[in-house]
């Protein structure tokens, strides 16, 4: 796994939060690409992921805005226990004992591209600091579990405030040097993240465990409607007059 740290401005971070969750002092951007040889629940998979720092009643915590992955059974255990917003992806990554390469593409748009040289230092000298300040060890993962109502009114299960832990046995640190580069996808979100601040990145082998979840809080509906979308991909209908369509 290779994870890139980096600021952004406090602005995108404050749109991108649904209440009750909100910016943290520093706005901070992690994204991960990582590769999974073997699970507790199905076939061996690649997964990647775009969180920012966010704080609940002054516990911070990442929020998930994107994650792409390769199996169709870890994206529906994440999206329908955890409420992750998974969604099905193309994700290619090399790696070597100084170097590592990665990519994501979907639709034909590789949409975030890492670069990494892992030579025990980061982009930013105060990197190091900075994340041991706000992510310590095992910060805990804010997702937002809901169902839309099959009658298309609103929801069947009510948009709820969910948290989980990921604890992590490291076999391997590395600190890194990193440079992204994004091309924008209309139907994910990783562009939007603009880079004031490239800190670097961590390259890790690891054994991890998602701990089970509890819920926090239930959310007006109402309010985080505008926040629902992350899940899905829309498209004009642009089929031909003599093909029948199929609509939701």
């Amino acid at each position: 796994m290779l994870t890139v740290y980096w600021e952004t401005k406090p602005e995108i971070i404050e749109r991108l939060l649904p209440k009750p969750l909100k910016p943290a002092s520093r706005p901070l951007v992690n994204a991960f690409v990582a590769d999974y040889p073997a699970t507790n629940f199905c076939p061996p998979y690649r997964e990647a992921g775009l969180f920012v720092l966010a704080d609940y009643n002054g516990q911070l915590g990442n929020y998930c805005l994107s994650m792409p992955i390769t199996s169709d059974i870890g994206m529906a255990m994440g999206r329908e226990v955890c409420g992750l917003p998974k969604k099905m992806a193309d994700i290619r990554m090399n790696s070597s004992e100084r170097t590592f390469e990665g990519a994501i593409s979907r639709h034909g748009v590789d949409f975030f591209n890492i670069k990494a040289t892992m030579e025990d230092r980061f982009n930013d000298g105060k990197a190091g600091g900075i994340l041991e300040e706000y992510y310590g060890k095992d910060i805990p993962l804010y997702n937002i579990k809901y169902a839309n109502a099959v009658d298309g009114s609103g929801f069947d299960l009510m948009p709820t405030l969910v948290t989980q832990r990921l604890v992590s046995d490291v076999k391997v640190y590395k600190a890194a040097e990193a440079s992204i580069t994004f091309q924008e996808s209309e139907h994910d979100p990783w562009s939007e993240l603009e880079v004031v601040n490239m800190l670097g990145a961590v390259y890790t082998v690891s054994t991890n465990v998602l701990e089970k979840g509890k819920v926090l809080e239930q959310l007006n509906p109402m309010e985080f409607l505008p926040y629902c979308y992350l899940r899905w991909d829309w498209w004009e209908n642009k089929l031909q007059p003599e093909h029948t369509p199929s609509s939701i």
